[in-house]
């Protein structure tokens, strides 16, 4: 039996889901330490990227930013975390995830709020708004594609990163890897790594869902869909007009 085989038994073992510590619970620890660290990192980078896009002067402060957060890897955090009062643990991994999620978050909103054509925010306040009115009702609707563009991405990182609690005392879809690992039961990896893949494809997808239903303008459905010519319907010739 191969490791594959091994894995759909432990997937399909009801128990498995079920028990203390299986992967009902873990899951729910898995997507509670993803949802507070992407929320913590909205708090932060959001309000961070709008003020330095209306400001005008915080592009070299966003790279620099950037660069740095993607430069230190998520693991070498947790083991600074580890020497620290900050300890092991779910607080340790969420605290080491949020700093991982800002970086896309935080370019993303800089760069969507700083796209909006001046002329537009010319004409806002011609209208007689006030500049908190126009972020709220004319730059956040035009710069939203990117934004939620960063927080997907941060999203994706996180939940797929998350797994990295188990190796610091935490919880999460990870420990099934971990403990995989332990006892050299290879199915229970394999089992570990695909729910882990499948909890990213799921925020994936979510996440394009909420993005094309809170994007304001003409709706165009989010994934593609080939159309089949109908048997009844006309072929193009070479010159692409119908016979």
């Amino acid at each position: 039996m191969n490791g594959f085989s091994e894995a759909f038994l432990y997937l399909n073992d009801p128990l498995n889901w079920t028990r203390r510590g299986g992967i009902l619970e873990l899951l729910g620890e898995h997507l509670a330490i993803s949802a507070v660290a992407v929320l913590a990192a909205l708090v932060l980078a959001v309000p961070t990227g709008i003020a330095l896009a209306v400001t005008g002067r915080g592009s070299g402060i966003v790279v620099v930013l950037s660069n740095v957060s993607r430069a230190v890897p998520t693991l070498a955090l947790l083991t600074l975390f580890a020497v620290s009062p900050i300890g092991f643990g779910n607080r340790a991994t969420t605290i080491a995830l949020a700093v991982f999620a800002v970086p896309p978050i935080l370019t993303n909103t800089f760069v969507g709020f700083r796209e909006v054509d001046a002329d537009v925010r010319e004409a806002a306040r011609g209208m007689g708004l006030r500049r908190r009115q126009v972020i709220a009702r004319v730059e956040l609707p035009l710069a939203l594609p990117l934004v939620m563009t960063g927080i997907r991405t941060a999203a994706v990182q996180v939940v797929a990163t998350a797994s990295l609690a188990a190796l610091v005392g935490g919880g999460g879809l990870g420990r099934i890897v971990n403990l995989g690992f332990g006892q050299q039961d290879y199915g229970q990896i394999i089992a570990g790594a695909l729910l882990i893949a499948v909890l990213a494809l799921a925020t994936e997808v979510l996440l394009v869902l909420l993005s094309w239903a809170v994007t304001p303008g003409q709706k165009r459905f989010p994934f593609p869909v080939r159309r089949r010519l109908s048997a009844t319907a006309p072929e193009p010739t070479a010159a692409g007009m119908p016979l």
